[in-house]
């Protein structure tokens, strides 16, 4: 399937939204005869060619293979690079060689981050998770505090009318932490997280004791379900430090580090 670079780069950010692992295969190099030219790329899923090309027929089933074996729950690649020897190694008339990188996407590989709300709190947080191996997605109405974010390419600020309105951008597995202004506009939050079910693996909310018991009475009362409830930690953060907002960006940090390893280890 003939397709240019930025259509399938459109196609990856696609895929990588709605959490679907998929492996990248380029042609990185190459000697003699081949069946596509060195730059060459395609995307393939556990169900195998997703679009893109590498040259058809025998390479581009033995790129397949390799691509899905890459993506099991076994594997722990995220990248390999392949000399294939055309001949040889997938039985093509060709004499040629072709060296062939593979780049692994996977959700459980990649730690996003979606913070809702740009406050006090969520400025010192954000400062702290860019120099962590994550990608972190700040969302709220309020411009002048995204404004005030970091600049990494690490962090994705995200202007809405509504801290609701934009479920779309929060990838499947990611880590959820929400703090905006208060509990008016926090449970509007965990009811469209609850019905869009990003299969957030953890989900935290800012607050205190008595604000946990009126959130999770109040959703409660709202059709959440009982096992969506018992998923939220609030209060959030460890408990350690001063009630500043970098004390408390660091104790969500630290509770955050540890939720991540335990995920990763199930």
């Amino acid at each position: 399937m003939a397709i240019s670079h930025i259509d399938l780069f459109q196609e990856a950010v696609r895929l990588h939204r709605e959490g679907r692992p998929f492996c990248t295969v380029t042609v990185a190099d190459a000697r003699g005869s081949i069946p596509q030219e060195i730059g060459a790329k395609a995307l393939i899923g556990r169900d195998g060619l997703i679009c893109g090309t590498i040259g058809g027929g025998k390479i581009e089933a033995y790129g397949c293979d390799k691509a899905r074996a890459l993506l099991t729950p076994e594997s722990g690649l995220r990248t390999m690079l392949e000399r294939v020897n055309l001949h040889r190694d997938v039985g093509m008339t060709c004499a040629g060689e072709m060296t062939l990188l593979y780049e692994v996407f996977r959700p459980d590989f990649e730690w996003n981050v979606v913070v809702f709300g740009a406050g006090h709190v969520a400025q010192k947080l954000c400062r702290l998770l860019v120099e962590l191996d994550c990608r972190v997605i700040c969302i709220d109405p309020r411009s002048e505090w995204l404004d005030r974010l970091p600049h990494s390419p690490r962090l994705e600020r995200r202007l809405v009318k509504d801290f609701a309105d934009d479920m779309d951008c929060v990838p499947r597995g990611a880590f959820v932490v929400v703090m905006t202004m208060g509990h008016a506009t926090d449970l509007p939050v965990l009811q469209a997280l609850f019905r869009t079910d990003v299969g957030a693996p953890f989900i935290g909310v800012l607050g205190s004791d008595s604000k946990a018991a009126i959130m999770r009475r109040e959703l409660r009362a709202g059709g959440v379900a009982n096992e969506f409830i018992a998923r939220i930690n609030c209060p959030l953060g460890e408990k350690f430090g001063d009630n500043t907002p970098a004390d408390i960006a660091v104790s969500i940090l630290s509770q955050l580090v540890r939720a991540r390893r335990e995920s990763a280890t199930k």
